[in-house]
């Protein structure tokens, strides 16, 4: 389990510094930045996954379409629901809805909980409820400051935990589904890209972006196969409380950038750290028992 635990920070880790490269690919809009990130993310899943081995995984998820070609359906709407939400991470912080998806990052953990709990029939142990307590203080003061939900908002924290669970009931929840779900979506990336003001033509008007967007879809392949692979190693409920770690992570990138924290906000984030730590502290604790002898 520590592995998994180190895995899902590290996803959280590389989740930030794709949010803070955003900044970087000026003139590029958030549509854009999406269909650069699609088209280039899935040739670098492709080399690391036959170079891994794994590329077995859609091999033998291909034969089962054909064998069960009602199974398409379930891959297409798994395919839409990762789409809508990679591109809502890209486009949101330029059309100012930054602060709706971050909201719906807090609640994330908290409608995987209750999915887990709902969906596997999966329970808590005592320090992960203590997180849970921890953050719901956070959440209810977030709430409190924003005073309802967006589109945005409910469109990650109920997306998402409906994503993992088609994932399962589908059984491509692996590195071979993943890679399915994103090559389905390389057609609407194209047509973002051809679309936009630049298209194609934006390396001859901005020479160095030539290097930062082929880093962009590195740094996104790298990011998602190590969140999946997560995901595959930790109990639902666990990797659902790990991912207070990414927002935690997102502040800090908005820190960065010239932005501050309200007064009234740090009730909403001193909580969530909280959480954080707790979780922290029970995957030490899970770290040392596998070391004993």
């Amino acid at each position: 389990m520590s592995k998994g635990i180190a895995l899902s920070v590290t996803a959280s880790v590389l989740f930030a510094v794709m949010y803070y490269y955003t900044s970087l690919l000026t003139p590029l809009s958030g549509v854009e930045i999406f269909g650069w990130r699609m088209l280039l993310t899935v040739p670098c899943m492709t080399v690391y996954m036959v170079v891994s081995g794994e590329w077995k995984r859609v091999v033998e998820l291909v034969r089962r379409l054909i064998a069960k070609p009602k199974l398409i359906a379930g891959l297409v709407a798994s395919s839409a629901l990762l789409g809508v939400q990679l591109w809502l991470f890209m486009w949101a912080p330029l059309n100012g809805y930054s602060l709706d998806v971050s909201l719906g990052y807090f609640l994330l953990p908290l409608t995987m909980v209750l999915t887990g709990r709902i969906a596997f029939g999966e329970r808590l142990s005592y320090l992960q409820k203590v997180a849970v307590v921890f953050a719901c203080l956070g959440v209810i003061n977030e709430l409190y400051q924003v005073g309802g939900f967006s589109w945005a908002t409910l469109l990650v924290c109920v997306g998402y935990p409906t994503f993992f669970v088609l994932r399962k009931r589908l059984k491509s929840d692996n590195l071979g589904g993943l890679w399915l779900d994103m090559a389905l979506t390389l057609p609407v990336a194209f047509w973002f890209v051809q679309s936009g003001d630049q298209g194609f033509a934006v390396f001859d008007q901005y020479p160095w972006l030539s290097l930062l967007i082929p880093l962009l879809g590195v740094v996104s392949a790298s990011a998602l196969v190590v969140y999946i692979i997560a995901s595959r190693l930790l109990p639902f409920s666990l990797f659902g409380l790990l991912s207070y770690v990414e927002p935690v992570l997102l502040l800090g990138v908005a820190l960065l950038l010239g932005e501050s924290i309200k007064e009234g906000e740090w009730l909403t984030y001193i909580p969530i750290w909280l959480a954080v730590v707790v979780l922290m502290f029970e995957g030490f604790k899970h770290l040392m028992r596998q070391r004993r002898p």
